[in-house]
């Protein structure tokens, strides 16, 4: 069995570009205000959702492990 990842979206900060969803549409949507959103806040980890994070140009989106909170997006330093 394979990570589970948490996501979470801090919505102060994102600025709806959307490039998550081009991403990885599984993982996220944009509601009507064009606000990011995980599907799930838990899930499978996967290679879109991580490069989803990567792309967010203003870093809205973090990934941690979801069995230990240890960080995976932002990598901690």
């Amino acid at each position: 069995m394979g990570d589970r990842w948490h996501v979470e979206v801090d919505r102060s900060v994102c600025i709806g570009s959307g490039m998550c969803v081009n991403h990885a549409p599984e993982a996220f949507r944009l509601d009507t205000a064009r606000q990011s959103h995980p599907r799930t806040e838990d899930r499978d980890a996967g290679e879109h959702v991580l490069a989803a994070a990567e792309g967010c140009p203003v870093e809205a989106i973090t990934l941690t492990l979801a069995e230990s909170g240890e960080a995976v997006f932002p990598p901690e330093e």
